[in-house]
């Protein structure tokens, strides 16, 4: 079990560390990686910002990266480590290519479709369904999304001035849950 829980571990940070690139380009700080026998195949991070199309998601440009090289079935066997749990509109693509399972880092309480919101990772009465866990790494997948939201945002459509924000680095207000299915 310590050998699975170290591998979990050296994937997730993978991904925030794809996250951590998004942060330095000015994009949703979101990162992901897809890993197909302990091997990452594919990685991506949010691209919403720079390419002004809001389906560039992390899992949506990771497995475009994935699909320059090995086959649609692959994503059958192959899992996702996603700094945040994907939202709606990835969770059913998710669903759709069959993905075999996701891991992410804190919950998405806004837009989440694998729990917070909707779990379409588990209807029955579509595609397979694909098991979910959360919690690896929360707190850092957190701090990303609070360092990206209080940095000014020029091109947001209504700029909000944030020059008085100061970084919350306490999680006395955030949920504490284990990685659980």
């Amino acid at each position: 079990m310590e050998q699975e829980d170290s591998r979990h571990a050296y994937f997730m940070k993978q991904a925030l560390l794809m996250g951590e690139r998004a942060l330095e380009t000015g994009e949703t700080p979101v990162g992901c990686v897809l890993v197909h026998e302990n091997q990452i195949v594919g990685s991506g991070m949010n691209d919403t910002n720079r390419s002004m199309n809001g389906t560039r998601h992390a899992e949506f440009v990771a497995i475009k990266e994935m699909l320059r090289t090995h086959p649609r079935s692959l994503l059958r066997s192959t899992d996702l480590y996603v700094t945040v749990e994907p939202c709606v509109m990835c969770a059913s693509a998710l669903r759709q290519y069959q993905i075999q399972a996701v891991y992410f880092g804190c919950r998405n309480e806004r837009f989440g479709g694998t729990g917070s919101i909707l779990s379409l990772h588990s209807d029955f009465s579509i595609d397979p369904p694909y098991p979910v866990y959360g919690g690896l790494f929360s707190k850092e997948a957190i701090m990303l999304l609070r360092r990206f939201y209080i940095q000014e945002n020029e091109k947001a459509p209504k700029p909000r001035p944030k020059k008085n924000r100061e970084l919350n680095t306490r999680f006395d207000d955030v949920e504490s849950y284990s990685l659980t299915a």
